[in-house]
């Protein structure tokens, strides 16, 4: 069996580098996809966290300012 040449050692190569390019695209792809569902979780839970420090702020509006002032 002769040996290859180089132009077949060079399409050899270039084959190989491109499956791992789509490998890469779509490794890539599944990350985008993971990077977009924690960017919407952590959206979320800022929503949720704004929204819990509101209703504790308007719990706190309603203590009275001195402690002893509903003494009868």
């Amino acid at each position: 069996m002769p040996a290859p040449s180089r132009i077949d050692q060079i399409a050899e190569r270039v084959e190989r580098l491109l499956v791992r390019h789509e490998e890469v695209q779509r490794t890539n792809a599944l990350l985008q996809d993971q990077v977009d569902a924690l960017t919407r979780e952590r959206d979320t839970l800022k929503s949720r966290l704004a929204a819990a420090r509101t209703r504790l702020d308007a719990l706190l509006d309603h203590l009275p300012a001195d402690p002893g002032q509903d003494a009868p």
